[in-house]
């Protein structure tokens, strides 16, 4: 069973090759809200976003027991094609990202920029075909997005980096927020949190168009989406989460489903207010801490992990189409 343990091991394995990441915060949104909002900033790690962490962690680990592959692959169209891609470079293996061919041609130049080869296919069902019968090839390591222990535990250093940085400014969480899309870095949020701060909550948020998270911690068995999910948040358009990161959400103190309008405006407002690139999967964490926030009955610190900063042009456009600054998000009217 994975426990903090894990997660504390991964820090020190990790360590010389990813960036301590900043925690920021904004005192005009501070004072919006009423309440204290510390942002972990893992959009400015190498690569751009928290997924380097979970591969660095698996092929780190491997390094230590001398059980490297002499090939990698991976199947993704975001972050992980570029973590795994970065981290197989560091200890000097051959990657190749299965894909479909309407990946963002930025995140494939990354990608290839990265050190991998990127195969493109129509479908993604053929892109999961391929990639399955490439890690059948002798001595080649197949790295999945999340539902490996060694990945949740890598993402995992995420909050319980975050947790010791505001630690060191005296500042404690009352709650902990994070995106989920396959439930690697929720997982990794409570794990930390229950060993660091057992008495702070852990809440996860996903979009409404691809809720199946949702739908499994209702019904409690994984449920699956029913097609591609057509949402701003695409890193969180994961077909579904996994038997090992299902068995930690379930842990989760509340869970919140975001819509478009939401993830767009604070999209917009953190990239305003913190002038961050953040992606809109984890900007939709704030629709989650202001449904949050109302319940309180005094003000609150809260932790928020911003976990992404790779977007594509057409996204971008998306995302401001619709001018929301000239709204800003006031609870507190004293």
């Amino acid at each position: 069973m994975l426990s903090f343990k894990d997660i504390e091991a991964a820090q020190a394995r990790i360590k010389p090759y990813i960036q301590t990441t900043p925690i920021l915060t904004s005192n005009l949104l501070n004072t919006w809200l009423g309440h204290e909002v510390y942002f972990k900033a893992d959009c400015l790690q190498t690569t751009g976003a928290f997924k380097l962490r979970g591969a660095t962690n698996l092929l780190a680990k491997r390094a230590e027991t001398k059980t490297l592959p002499s090939k990698i692959v991976a199947n993704s169209s975001g972050n992980h094609a570029q973590a795994v891609a970065y981290a197989a470079r560091q200890f000097n293996i051959p990657a190749t990202i299965y894909t479909t061919e309407s990946v963002s041609e930025i995140k494939a130049a990354a990608t290839e920029y990265y050190g991998a080869q990127v195969k493109k296919f129509a479908l993604r069902v053929d892109a999961d075909r391929a990639v399955a019968d490439a890690a059948k090839e002798p001595d080649t390591l197949w790295v999945p997005p999340f539902n490996h222990p060694d990945i949740i535990a890598g993402q995992g250093t995420v909050t319980a980096e975050a947790i010791a940085q505001l630690h060191s400014q005296s500042v404690t969480p009352d709650a902990i927020f994070a995106p989920c899309g396959g439930g690697g870095l929720l997982s990794g949020a409570i794990l930390s949190a229950r060993a660091l701060l057992p008495n702070a909550k852990v809440l996860g948020s996903e979009p409404q168009l691809a809720n199946d998270a949702s739908r499994s911690l209702q019904s409690g068995k994984i449920e699956c989406l029913d097609g591609p999910a057509d949402t701003l948040a695409d890193g969180a358009a994961t077909p579904s989460v996994g038997e090992h990161t299902f068995e930690i959400i379930q842990q989760v103190d509340d869970f919140y489903e975001v819509d478009e309008v939401q993830i767009a405006y604070w999209t917009q407002w953190l990239q305003h207010l913190l002038k961050l690139h953040v992606e809109p999967t984890c900007a939709m964490s704030m629709a989650a801490v202001v449904a949050w926030c109302l319940e309180q009955a005094s003000p609150q610190k809260v932790l928020v992990l911003v976990t992404g900063g790779n977007i594509s042009a057409a996204s971008m456009r998306k995302i401001w189409e619709k001018d929301y600054l000239l709204q800003p998000p006031i609870l507190n009217e004293q």
